[in-house]
Order: structure tokens, then sequence, then C-alpha cells
């Protein structure tokens, strides 16, 4: 039994077994290990700490977030009813301008009709006077002739005009 290596094996293990215990090993270990436990709590609390604080703020920049697309959608829906506004006053606008140009028009037109009426009025009275005084010089000699020409003429200026 003592020629086998095993049996040295285990006499050598005990034996350090022991040297260990009298050394105080265990405890040592026992410390080290308490620490390390100590230690992993620590970090978990730390680790808890923090996730709690980032819902925290997770949940804070949620808020700002809802609050944020709140205000655009009410910034978009207030664009869009200046827009209509605009759009509605540009109407009105060019309604306006459109109608005071079509009047302008319009008077332009008249003006240019009651132009030409008189035109053709006092071009057909010199054509009446031109043709009355013909007609009279051709009948009528002398000094009545005169005066009924410049008669004649002046009655029909003042009807034709």
């Amino acid at each position: 039994m003592f020629y086998e290596p095993e049996t040295w094996v285990a006499i050598a293990f005990v034996l350090l077994l022991v040297v260990f215990g009298y050394l105080g090993v265990h405890r040592t270990l026992l410390t080290a290990l308490d620490h390390r436990a100590e230690r992993i709590k620590a970090e978990l609390e730390d680790a808890r700490r923090l996730k709690d604080e980032a819902n925290k703020l997770l949940g804070e920049y949620k808020a700002r977030r809802a609050s944020a697309e709140r205000e655009a959608e009410e910034i978009i829906s207030n664009a869009k009813v200046e827009a209509e506004r605009i759009a509605a006053e540009a109407k009105t606008k060019m309604e306006d301008f459109v109608a005071r140009r079509t009047k302008t028009a319009e008077s332009k037109i008249a003006q240019a009709e009651a132009q030409a009426v008189a035109d053709v009025r006092a071009a057909a009275a010199n054509a009446a006077v031109t043709a009355a005084s013909t007609i009279l010089s051709q009948s009528v000699k002398g000094s009545v002739a005169d005066d009924l020409v410049g008669k004649g003429i002046a009655e029909v200026r003042s009807k034709l005009n």
C-alpha cells in the first residue's frame, strides 16, 4: 500500500488540507468569497438603480416626444388654416382686380364707341354741309344764297353736334 503512488497522493492531499486548515486558508477564502458576493450585490444594486434612472429618462423623453408631436401637429394645422385664409384673400383680391379691369375695359370701349359715334356724326355733318352748300350754290345765287348757306350750315351743325 505504501508503494503505490495513489496512496502518497492521498496522504499529501490530506496533509495539505490540514496545513491549510491550520493556517486559516479556508477563512481567508470564505472572506474573499463574501467580499466578492458583497461587491456583486453592490454592482447589482447599481445596475438596478441605473436601470430605474434609464426607465425614468425614457419616460421623460417619450413625454417630450409626444409633446413635440402635438406641437408639430398644431403648427401644421395652424399653417393649413393660415394658407387657406391667404388663398381666400388672394382669390378675393384677384376677383376684385379682374372686376376693376373689366370695368375699366368696358368704360374704355364705351368711350371709344362714343368717340366713334361723334366722329361719324361730325363726318356726316360735314358731308351734309358740303352737299347742301353745293346744291344751294347751284340753285340759289347772290347774297340771299350766301345767307341761306350760312343759316343752313349753322342749323345742321347745331342739330348734329
